[in-house]
Protein backbone atom coordinates (compact mmCIF):
# COMPACT_ATOMS: atom_id res chain seq x y z
CA UNK A 1 0.00 0.00 0.00
CA UNK A 2 2.51 2.06 1.14
CA UNK A 3 4.58 1.33 -2.55
CA UNK A 4 1.35 2.39 -4.55
CA UNK A 5 0.92 5.62 -2.38
CA UNK A 6 4.27 6.48 -2.94
CA UNK A 7 4.08 5.94 -6.82
CA UNK A 8 0.78 8.35 -7.28
CA UNK A 9 2.37 11.00 -5.35
CA UNK A 10 5.50 10.71 -8.05
CA UNK A 11 3.32 10.35 -10.51
CA UNK A 12 1.00 13.30 -9.39
CA UNK A 13 3.99 15.43 -8.68
CA UNK A 14 4.87 14.97 -12.83
CA UNK A 15 1.73 17.41 -13.11
CA UNK A 16 0.38 15.22 -15.92
CA UNK A 17 -2.50 15.07 -14.08
CA UNK A 18 -3.56 18.06 -14.57
CA UNK A 19 -3.77 18.66 -17.97
CA UNK A 20 -7.15 18.25 -18.65
CA UNK A 21 -7.01 16.22 -21.68
CA UNK A 22 -5.45 13.61 -19.54
CA UNK A 23 -8.23 13.67 -17.43
CA UNK A 24 -10.43 13.61 -20.17
CA UNK A 25 -8.92 10.57 -21.92
CA UNK A 26 -8.84 8.37 -18.58
CA UNK A 27 -12.66 9.59 -17.98
CA UNK A 28 -12.97 8.33 -21.51
CA UNK A 29 -11.14 5.53 -20.87
CA UNK A 30 -13.24 4.26 -17.89
CA UNK A 31 -16.53 4.67 -19.58
CA UNK A 32 -15.49 2.13 -22.49
CA UNK A 33 -14.25 -0.36 -19.59
CA UNK A 34 -16.94 0.00 -18.07
CA UNK A 35 -19.67 -0.30 -21.09
CA UNK A 36 -16.97 -3.46 -22.34
CA UNK A 37 -17.81 -5.37 -18.96
CA UNK A 38 -21.14 -4.72 -18.39
CA UNK A 39 -22.48 -8.41 -17.93
CA UNK A 40 -19.43 -9.02 -15.61
CA UNK A 41 -20.51 -6.13 -13.72
CA UNK A 42 -24.05 -7.39 -13.73
CA UNK A 43 -23.51 -11.26 -12.76
CA UNK A 44 -21.25 -10.23 -10.01
CA UNK A 45 -23.69 -8.22 -8.53
CA UNK A 46 -26.10 -10.35 -9.20
CA UNK A 47 -24.57 -13.05 -7.29
CA UNK A 48 -24.42 -10.71 -4.27
CA UNK A 49 -27.57 -9.38 -4.32
CA UNK A 50 -29.81 -10.73 -7.16
CA UNK A 51 -29.62 -7.39 -8.69
CA UNK A 52 -31.15 -7.56 -12.19
CA UNK A 53 -29.51 -6.47 -15.47
CA UNK A 54 -32.66 -3.73 -15.13
CA UNK A 55 -31.70 -2.47 -11.89
CA UNK A 56 -27.53 -2.61 -12.43
CA UNK A 57 -28.45 -0.29 -15.31
CA UNK A 58 -30.35 2.29 -13.82
CA UNK A 59 -29.27 2.66 -10.51
CA UNK A 60 -25.31 2.01 -10.69
CA UNK A 61 -24.16 2.36 -14.23
CA UNK A 62 -26.21 5.02 -16.04
CA UNK A 63 -25.40 7.52 -13.31
CA UNK A 64 -21.61 6.81 -13.89
CA UNK A 65 -22.10 6.84 -17.53
CA UNK A 66 -24.30 10.02 -17.41
CA UNK A 67 -20.98 11.92 -15.03
CA UNK A 68 -18.70 10.74 -16.86
CA UNK A 69 -20.46 12.41 -19.90
CA UNK A 70 -20.61 15.30 -18.24
CA UNK A 71 -17.46 15.44 -17.13
CA UNK A 72 -15.77 15.05 -19.89
CA UNK A 73 -18.27 17.95 -21.78
CA UNK A 74 -17.75 20.83 -18.56
CA UNK A 75 -13.98 19.90 -16.46
CA UNK A 76 -12.59 22.61 -18.77
CA UNK A 77 -14.72 24.88 -18.29
CA UNK A 78 -14.64 24.06 -14.72
CA UNK A 79 -11.10 24.31 -14.30
CA UNK A 80 -10.31 27.44 -15.79
CA UNK A 81 -8.73 29.95 -13.88
CA UNK A 82 -11.61 32.45 -12.32
CA UNK A 83 -10.70 36.21 -12.79
CA UNK A 84 -12.31 38.03 -9.35
CA UNK A 85 -12.21 41.81 -8.70
CA UNK A 86 -9.43 43.54 -6.95
CA UNK A 87 -10.40 45.87 -3.95
CA UNK A 88 -8.90 49.40 -3.90
CA UNK A 89 -6.24 48.90 -1.28
CA UNK A 90 -4.54 46.44 -3.78
CA UNK A 91 -4.48 49.28 -6.51
CA UNK A 92 -3.26 48.64 -9.10
CA UNK A 93 -3.62 44.59 -9.03
CA UNK A 94 -5.42 41.59 -10.54
CA UNK A 95 -7.09 39.02 -8.08
CA UNK A 96 -7.48 34.79 -9.54
CA UNK A 97 -8.54 32.04 -7.95
CA UNK A 98 -6.84 28.92 -9.48
CA UNK A 99 -8.42 25.36 -9.52
CA UNK A 100 -5.86 22.55 -8.30
CA UNK A 101 -6.29 18.70 -7.62
CA UNK A 102 -5.34 18.01 -4.11
CA UNK A 103 -3.32 15.02 -5.22
CA UNK A 104 -3.68 11.51 -3.85
CA UNK A 105 -7.07 10.70 -3.17
CA UNK A 106 -8.31 7.64 -0.73
CA UNK A 107 -11.98 7.01 -1.65
CA UNK A 108 -14.08 4.21 0.19
CA UNK A 109 -16.77 2.88 -1.07
CA UNK A 110 -19.88 1.70 0.10
CA UNK A 111 -21.82 -1.73 0.06
CA UNK A 112 -25.40 -0.72 -1.15
CA UNK A 113 -24.72 0.29 -4.32
CA UNK A 114 -21.40 -0.92 -4.78
CA UNK A 115 -20.46 0.27 -8.30
CA UNK A 116 -22.08 3.70 -8.18
CA UNK A 117 -20.71 4.59 -4.71
CA UNK A 118 -17.29 3.41 -5.88
CA UNK A 119 -16.98 4.97 -9.02
CA UNK A 120 -19.13 8.13 -8.82
CA UNK A 121 -16.18 9.77 -6.59
CA UNK A 122 -13.85 8.35 -8.87
CA UNK A 123 -15.00 9.88 -11.76
CA UNK A 124 -15.00 13.22 -9.75
CA UNK A 125 -11.49 12.94 -8.47
CA UNK A 126 -10.17 11.72 -12.13
CA UNK A 127 -12.18 15.42 -13.51
CA UNK A 128 -10.36 17.12 -10.55
CA UNK A 129 -7.12 15.87 -11.58
CA UNK A 130 -5.57 13.57 -8.51
CA UNK A 131 -4.92 10.40 -8.64
CA UNK A 132 -7.04 7.76 -7.12
CA UNK A 133 -6.72 4.75 -4.40
CA UNK A 134 -10.15 2.88 -4.45
CA UNK A 135 -11.33 0.72 -1.45
CA UNK A 136 -14.55 -0.93 -2.51
CA UNK A 137 -16.38 -2.81 0.42
CA UNK A 138 -15.55 -6.01 0.97
CA UNK A 139 -19.12 -7.46 1.82
CA UNK A 140 -20.62 -7.66 -1.47
CA UNK A 141 -17.51 -10.05 -2.33
CA UNK A 142 -18.14 -11.08 -6.61
CA UNK A 143 -18.83 -6.74 -6.80
CA UNK A 144 -15.68 -6.08 -5.07
CA UNK A 145 -13.48 -8.83 -7.65
CA UNK A 146 -15.23 -7.26 -10.58
CA UNK A 147 -13.91 -3.31 -9.70
CA UNK A 148 -10.67 -4.52 -9.10
CA UNK A 149 -10.43 -6.42 -11.86
CA UNK A 150 -11.99 -4.11 -14.81
CA UNK A 151 -9.45 -1.21 -12.72
CA UNK A 152 -6.31 -2.94 -12.11
CA UNK A 153 -6.23 -4.44 -15.51
CA UNK A 154 -6.99 -1.36 -17.83
CA UNK A 155 -5.32 1.27 -15.50
CA UNK A 156 -1.40 2.17 -14.35
CA UNK A 157 -1.27 1.61 -10.25
CA UNK A 158 0.35 5.01 -9.94
CA UNK A 159 -2.92 7.06 -11.38
CA UNK A 160 -5.92 4.97 -10.32
CA UNK A 161 -5.85 1.38 -8.61
CA UNK A 162 -8.16 -0.92 -6.23
CA UNK A 163 -7.16 -2.13 -3.33
CA UNK A 164 -9.55 -4.99 -1.95
CA UNK A 165 -10.02 -5.90 1.61
CA UNK A 166 -11.95 -6.06 5.16
CA UNK A 167 -11.32 -3.69 8.05
CA UNK A 168 -7.55 -4.15 8.23
CA UNK A 169 -6.98 -3.17 5.18
CA UNK A 170 -8.90 -0.10 5.73
CA UNK A 171 -7.08 0.68 8.82
CA UNK A 172 -3.55 0.11 7.14
CA UNK A 173 -4.56 2.44 4.51
CA UNK A 174 -6.30 5.01 7.04
CA UNK A 175 -3.00 4.83 8.80
CA UNK A 176 -1.29 6.24 5.24
CA UNK A 177 -1.07 9.91 4.33
CA UNK A 178 -3.56 11.03 1.98
CA UNK A 179 -4.67 14.36 0.46
CA UNK A 180 -8.28 13.61 0.22
CA UNK A 181 -10.58 10.82 1.69
CA UNK A 182 -13.68 10.24 0.28
CA UNK A 183 -15.87 7.89 2.75
CA UNK A 184 -19.21 6.25 2.07
CA UNK A 185 -21.07 4.84 4.99
CA UNK A 186 -22.56 4.72 8.16
CA UNK A 187 -22.25 7.80 10.86
CA UNK A 188 -20.53 5.37 13.23
CA UNK A 189 -17.27 4.32 10.77
CA UNK A 190 -17.22 8.23 9.74
CA UNK A 191 -16.29 9.55 12.67
CA UNK A 192 -13.66 6.99 12.83
CA UNK A 193 -12.67 8.39 9.49
CA UNK A 194 -12.57 11.16 10.50
CA UNK A 195 -10.13 10.97 13.28
CA UNK A 196 -7.69 9.09 11.28
CA UNK A 197 -7.60 11.85 8.84
CA UNK A 198 -7.35 14.78 11.30
CA UNK A 199 -3.78 13.00 12.15
CA UNK A 200 -2.24 13.98 8.85
CA UNK A 201 -5.02 17.15 8.50
CA UNK A 202 -6.55 15.31 5.72
CA UNK A 203 -9.82 16.66 4.15
CA UNK A 204 -12.64 14.53 4.12
CA UNK A 205 -15.82 14.00 2.53
CA UNK A 206 -18.10 12.00 4.40
CA UNK A 207 -21.49 10.29 2.81
CA UNK A 208 -23.66 8.83 5.86
CA UNK A 209 -26.82 8.28 6.20
CA UNK A 210 -29.64 8.85 8.87
CA UNK A 211 -33.34 8.05 9.42
CA UNK A 212 -35.38 10.02 6.34
CA UNK A 213 -38.43 11.10 6.62
CA UNK A 214 -41.23 11.52 4.65
CA UNK A 215 -43.98 13.66 5.49
CA UNK A 216 -47.42 13.04 3.87
CA UNK A 217 -50.33 16.08 4.38
CA UNK A 218 -53.64 16.12 4.33
CA UNK A 219 -54.38 17.20 0.92
CA UNK A 220 -51.68 14.95 -0.97
CA UNK A 221 -52.06 13.67 -4.05
CA UNK A 222 -52.77 10.18 -2.28
CA UNK A 223 -52.24 7.53 -5.37
CA UNK A 224 -49.29 9.13 -6.55
CA UNK A 225 -47.48 9.88 -3.49
CA UNK A 226 -48.24 6.21 -2.39
CA UNK A 227 -46.74 4.91 -5.86
CA UNK A 228 -43.81 7.16 -5.48
CA UNK A 229 -43.40 6.04 -1.58
CA UNK A 230 -43.44 2.66 -2.27
CA UNK A 231 -41.00 3.16 -5.10
CA UNK A 232 -38.58 4.61 -2.96
CA UNK A 233 -38.79 2.89 0.23
CA UNK A 234 -38.45 -0.37 -1.83
CA UNK A 235 -35.99 -0.20 -4.54
CA UNK A 236 -33.10 -2.43 -3.33
CA UNK A 237 -34.83 -3.93 -0.52
CA UNK A 238 -34.77 -0.65 1.49
CA UNK A 239 -31.13 -0.49 1.14
CA UNK A 240 -30.76 3.12 -0.19
CA UNK A 241 -29.49 5.84 2.47
CA UNK A 242 -31.83 8.48 0.76
CA UNK A 243 -35.08 5.57 1.13
CA UNK A 244 -37.16 6.85 2.93
CA UNK A 245 -36.90 5.20 6.20
CA UNK A 246 -40.31 6.17 7.75
CA UNK A 247 -43.29 7.78 6.82
CA UNK A 248 -45.16 10.59 8.94
CA UNK A 249 -48.99 10.52 7.73
CA UNK A 250 -51.81 12.74 8.32
CA UNK A 251 -54.60 11.29 10.39
CA UNK A 252 -57.67 12.17 7.89
CA UNK A 253 -55.97 9.96 4.93
CA UNK A 254 -53.67 7.80 6.99
CA UNK A 255 -56.14 4.90 5.95
CA UNK A 256 -56.50 5.45 2.53
CA UNK A 257 -53.05 5.90 1.98
CA UNK A 258 -52.16 2.70 3.80
CA UNK A 259 -54.74 1.20 1.14
CA UNK A 260 -52.85 2.44 -1.51
CA UNK A 261 -49.43 1.40 -0.53
CA UNK A 262 -50.81 -1.90 -0.10
CA UNK A 263 -52.06 -2.08 -3.49
CA UNK A 264 -48.67 -0.73 -4.69
CA UNK A 265 -46.96 -3.10 -3.26
CA UNK A 266 -49.09 -5.66 -4.48
CA UNK A 267 -49.25 -4.71 -7.84
CA UNK A 268 -45.31 -4.44 -8.02
CA UNK A 269 -45.65 -8.27 -6.62
CA UNK A 270 -41.80 -8.11 -5.61
CA UNK A 271 -39.70 -11.17 -5.86
CA UNK A 272 -36.52 -12.48 -7.28
CA UNK A 273 -38.19 -14.44 -10.07
CA UNK A 274 -39.43 -10.77 -10.75
CA UNK A 275 -36.24 -9.22 -11.08
CA UNK A 276 -37.81 -6.36 -9.33
CA UNK A 277 -36.30 -6.98 -5.82
CA UNK A 278 -33.11 -7.98 -3.99
CA UNK A 279 -31.69 -9.68 -1.19
CA UNK A 280 -30.56 -8.22 2.08
CA UNK A 281 -26.69 -8.01 1.76
CA UNK A 282 -26.17 -10.86 4.67
CA UNK A 283 -27.06 -12.94 7.56
CA UNK A 284 -26.40 -10.74 9.91
CA UNK A 285 -28.29 -7.45 8.26
CA UNK A 286 -31.29 -10.49 8.03
CA UNK A 287 -30.89 -10.63 11.76
CA UNK A 288 -30.88 -7.04 12.29
CA UNK A 289 -33.70 -6.66 10.72
CA UNK A 290 -35.91 -9.35 12.02
CA UNK A 291 -35.22 -8.01 15.55
CA UNK A 292 -36.65 -4.28 14.17
CA UNK A 293 -40.26 -6.58 13.63
CA UNK A 294 -42.90 -5.71 16.72
CA UNK A 295 -45.41 -8.63 15.32
CA UNK A 296 -48.72 -6.38 17.14
CA UNK A 297 -47.98 -3.86 15.11
CA UNK A 298 -47.21 -4.91 11.32
CA UNK A 299 -49.98 -4.69 8.83
CA UNK A 300 -48.81 -5.63 6.03
CA UNK A 301 -45.80 -8.01 5.58
CA UNK A 302 -43.46 -9.34 7.70
CA UNK A 303 -42.45 -12.45 6.18
CA UNK A 304 -38.90 -13.31 5.63
CA UNK A 305 -36.29 -16.05 4.41
CA UNK A 306 -33.01 -16.04 6.27
CA UNK A 307 -31.06 -18.49 4.54
CA UNK A 308 -33.07 -17.08 0.85
CA UNK A 309 -31.81 -13.88 2.61
CA UNK A 310 -35.71 -12.13 1.52
CA UNK A 311 -37.33 -9.82 3.31
CA UNK A 312 -40.80 -9.21 2.47
CA UNK A 313 -41.69 -5.72 1.98
CA UNK A 314 -43.27 -4.80 5.60
CA UNK A 315 -45.54 -2.18 6.68
CA UNK A 316 -45.93 -1.29 10.73
CA UNK A 317 -48.31 1.08 11.98
CA UNK A 318 -49.43 2.64 15.54
CA UNK A 319 -45.50 3.46 15.70
CA UNK A 320 -44.18 6.24 17.93
CA UNK A 321 -40.97 7.81 17.95
CA UNK A 322 -40.15 5.62 20.93
CA UNK A 323 -40.59 2.43 19.43
CA UNK A 324 -37.08 0.28 18.71
CA UNK A 325 -37.33 0.57 14.57
CA UNK A 326 -37.39 4.23 14.91
CA UNK A 327 -33.96 4.26 17.14
CA UNK A 328 -31.71 3.90 14.25
CA UNK A 329 -31.61 3.88 10.61
CA UNK A 330 -33.56 0.75 9.49
CA UNK A 331 -31.54 0.24 5.84
CA UNK A 332 -34.08 -2.27 4.97
CA UNK A 333 -37.58 -3.36 3.68
CA UNK A 334 -39.38 -2.43 6.80
CA UNK A 335 -41.65 1.10 6.72
CA UNK A 336 -42.83 2.36 9.98
CA UNK A 337 -46.02 5.14 9.81
CA UNK A 338 -46.23 7.70 12.41
CA UNK A 339 -49.85 9.93 11.99
CA UNK A 340 -49.98 13.38 12.71
CA UNK A 341 -52.34 16.01 13.10
CA UNK A 342 -50.93 19.16 12.89
CA UNK A 343 -47.89 19.60 10.61
CA UNK A 344 -45.78 22.62 13.19
CA UNK A 345 -45.94 19.69 15.86
CA UNK A 346 -44.14 17.46 13.51
CA UNK A 347 -41.64 20.80 12.54
CA UNK A 348 -40.74 20.86 16.22
CA UNK A 349 -40.02 17.13 16.63
CA UNK A 350 -37.84 17.05 13.81
CA UNK A 351 -35.94 19.55 14.55
CA UNK A 352 -34.64 18.09 18.06
CA UNK A 353 -33.23 14.64 16.07
CA UNK A 354 -30.32 14.13 13.80
CA UNK A 355 -30.23 15.53 10.90
CA UNK A 356 -31.21 12.94 8.43
CA UNK A 357 -29.20 12.73 4.61
CA UNK A 358 -32.64 13.15 3.13
CA UNK A 359 -36.57 14.55 4.04
CA UNK A 360 -39.34 14.35 1.14
CA UNK A 361 -42.45 15.78 1.81
CA UNK A 362 -45.38 15.20 -0.10
CA UNK A 363 -48.24 18.00 -0.44
CA UNK A 364 -50.78 20.01 -3.28
CA UNK A 365 -49.22 23.23 -0.91
CA UNK A 366 -46.56 25.34 -2.15
CA UNK A 367 -46.52 27.33 1.28
CA UNK A 368 -46.62 24.31 3.05
CA UNK A 369 -44.09 22.71 1.12
CA UNK A 370 -41.44 26.22 1.45
CA UNK A 371 -42.41 26.97 4.88
CA UNK A 372 -41.42 22.87 6.04
CA UNK A 373 -38.40 22.40 4.24
CA UNK A 374 -37.16 26.32 4.65
CA UNK A 375 -37.45 25.40 8.96
CA UNK A 376 -35.90 21.57 8.74
CA UNK A 377 -32.41 21.01 8.20
CA UNK A 378 -31.25 18.01 6.30
CA UNK A 379 -28.99 16.94 2.99
CA UNK A 380 -31.54 16.97 -0.06
CA UNK A 381 -34.77 15.70 -0.64
CA UNK A 382 -38.27 16.06 -2.58
CA UNK A 383 -41.58 17.91 -2.79
CA UNK A 384 -43.83 14.70 -4.19
CA UNK A 385 -41.14 12.32 -4.82
CA UNK A 386 -38.29 10.04 -3.41
CA UNK A 387 -34.70 9.70 -3.90
CA UNK A 388 -35.22 11.32 -7.50
CA UNK A 389 -33.54 14.01 -6.67
CA UNK A 390 -29.98 11.97 -6.99
CA UNK A 391 -30.50 12.18 -10.80
CA UNK A 392 -29.91 15.80 -11.28
CA UNK A 393 -26.39 16.49 -11.29
CA UNK A 394 -26.85 19.96 -10.77
CA UNK A 395 -28.33 19.51 -7.11
CA UNK A 396 -25.32 18.68 -5.05
CA UNK A 397 -25.92 15.34 -2.82
CA UNK A 398 -24.89 15.02 0.52
CA UNK A 399 -24.96 15.70 4.25
CA UNK A 400 -25.66 17.86 6.74
CA UNK A 401 -24.43 17.36 10.71
CA UNK A 402 -24.80 13.71 11.38
CA UNK A 403 -25.51 12.90 7.83
CA UNK A 404 -22.36 13.73 6.30
CA UNK A 405 -19.76 16.29 5.55
CA UNK A 406 -19.44 18.00 2.40
CA UNK A 407 -21.11 16.95 -1.41
CA UNK A 408 -20.38 15.87 -4.65
CA UNK A 409 -22.31 14.84 -8.40
CA UNK A 410 -21.69 17.37 -11.54
CA UNK A 411 -20.03 20.33 -10.38
CA UNK A 412 -19.92 19.95 -6.50
CA UNK A 413 -17.70 16.51 -7.18
CA UNK A 414 -15.75 18.51 -8.87
CA UNK A 415 -15.04 20.69 -6.63
CA UNK A 416 -14.99 18.28 -3.64
CA UNK A 417 -11.71 17.21 -4.76
CA UNK A 418 -10.33 20.64 -5.68
CA UNK A 419 -8.31 23.25 -3.74
CA UNK A 420 -9.25 26.96 -4.86
CA UNK A 421 -6.13 28.42 -4.83
CA UNK A 422 -6.47 32.45 -4.42
CA UNK A 423 -3.38 34.78 -6.41
CA UNK A 424 -2.89 38.49 -6.03
CA UNK A 425 -0.62 40.15 -8.78
CA UNK A 426 0.94 42.99 -7.64
CA UNK A 427 1.92 46.16 -10.43
CA UNK A 428 5.50 46.95 -9.63
CA UNK A 429 4.60 50.72 -11.76
CA UNK A 430 2.90 52.04 -9.05
CA UNK A 431 3.96 51.50 -4.80
CA UNK A 432 2.17 54.00 -2.26
CA UNK A 433 3.69 54.29 0.98
CA UNK A 434 0.40 53.80 3.35
CA UNK A 435 1.13 50.90 4.89
CA UNK A 436 5.15 51.23 5.55
CA UNK A 437 5.82 53.30 8.55
CA UNK A 438 6.71 55.88 9.88
CA UNK A 439 2.63 56.07 11.10
CA UNK A 440 0.82 59.25 11.56
CA UNK A 441 -2.74 60.81 11.69
CA UNK A 442 -2.86 61.45 8.19
CA UNK A 443 -2.23 57.50 7.14
CA UNK A 444 -4.82 56.81 10.07
CA UNK A 445 -7.53 59.17 8.60
CA UNK A 446 -7.02 57.69 4.76
CA UNK A 447 -6.69 54.02 5.77
CA UNK A 448 -9.94 54.27 7.61
CA UNK A 449 -11.51 56.19 4.67
CA UNK A 450 -10.01 53.28 2.21
CA UNK A 451 -10.68 50.72 4.59
CA UNK A 452 -13.57 51.49 5.61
Amino acid sequence: MENIVSQQRDFFKSDKTKDCNFRIQQLKALKKVLKSNESLLTEAIYKDFKKSEFDCYTTELALLYSDINEACKKLKSWSKIKRVSTNLINFPAKSRIIPEPYGVSLIIGAWNYPYQLSFAPAIAAIAAGNTVILKPSEIPVNSSKAIKKIVNDNFKSNFFHVIEGGVQTTQQLLGLNFDKIFFTGSPKVGKIIYQAAAQHLTPVTLELGGKSPAIVCENSNIEVSAKRIVWGKFLNAGQTCIAPDYLLVHKNIKDKLISAIISEIERCNYSFANKNYVQIINEANMHRLVALLDKNKIIYGGDYDIYERYFAPTLMSDITFDDKVMQDEIFGPILPIIEFEKIEEISTKLKNLPKPLASYLFTGNKKQAHRLFNELSFGGGAVNDTIMHITNSKLPFGGVGNSGIGSYHGKSGFNEFTHYKSILKKSTCFEPNLKYSPYNEKKLKLARRIMG
